[in-house]
């Protein structure tokens, strides 16, 4: 009986790491609980007879099937508080379907908090006031949409004026989002333009998601920021093109897509 104990408790931790990741592999599991990978394929066919629904992608790894009921979570007291914080400060942002989209997934971590938190954290709510954007005022409604496509490597066509109120339809690929003095700015390869640009999301007056998926760009967003930086790095102080990255700053890149393109 002494000897379940340890791999009872390694397969509720093994449970916990499936539902943490999209994508698990065996030599991950392996080397977290320290045991061998014959080991590790044993307890994952232990977890598939107790009706544990997991998924093997051959030469992959291991996941869970799409819609598996996750139990609740349990918050502690500074964790519900830091949400409630959270959403007064998400509240003020200015993208419509973001505040939208935090308001739905906040009521429902409320729902699973203790009785003995939900009077603190009202209490709370109710002592708590942000004073920037006093006016609440929203200026876009296309970030949760944007997100969407971007991870999902979906083409889209914008219509998009410029502050000088210059009209333009591009067709672009989303690579990253990128927020600064309270604008979201969606980072994109232009296919008018073959190269990367930079968009407001409160200059855009409408996306259409194309049925066209493109490749995944082969750097990471760190790898962009620091390319650019280099590159600007050497460059005189002098008016960009809209659109034209300039990340040595976020006053910079604010300034870049507020610029004619």
């Amino acid at each position: 009986m002494d000897k379940e104990k340890p791999r009872l408790a390694r397969l509720t931790a093994i449970l916990t790491q499936l539902q943490s990741k999209s994508l698990v592999t065996a030599k991950d599991i392996a080397e977290k609980h320290h045991v061998s990978i014959r080991t590790v394929y044993r307890d994952i066919r232990t977890l598939e007879k107790s009706g544990i629904p997991i998924v093997t992608e051959e030469g992959k790894g291991y996941t869970m099937m799409d819609g598996y009921n996750i139990p609740p979570v349990m918050f502690t007291q500074e964790e519900a508080n830091a949400l409630i914080t959270a959403e007064h400060l998400i509240r003020k942002n200015k993208d419509q379907s973001f505040t939208e989209h935090y308001e739905k997934a906040i009521t429902k971590i409320k729902s699973v908090l203790k009785y003995s938190q939900k009077e603190k954290t009202e209490l709370l709510t109710d002592r708590i006031q942000v004073r920037n954007n006093l006016e609440n005022e929203k200026t876009s409604n296309f970030l949760i949409q944007l997100q969407s496509t971007l991870s999902n490597y979906q083409t889209i066509k914008i219509d998009y004026v410029s502050l000088e109120n210059r009209e333009s339809q591009r067709e672009v690929e989303p690579f990253a989002l990128y927020t600064t003095q309270d604008n979201w700015v969606l980072i994109a390869f232009c296919k008018l333009r073959n190269d990367f640009r930079a968009f407001r999301l409160d200059c855009i007056r409408k996306i259409e998601v194309l049925d066209s998926h493109f490749e995944p760009h082969k750097m990471t967003l760190q790898q962009y920021l620091e390319k650019c930086r280099e590159k600007y790095m050497n460059t005189p102080d002098t008016p960009m093109a809209q659109g034209q990255p300039t990340f040595a700053s976020n006053h910079q890149i604010l300034k870049d897509a507020n610029s004619k393109n």
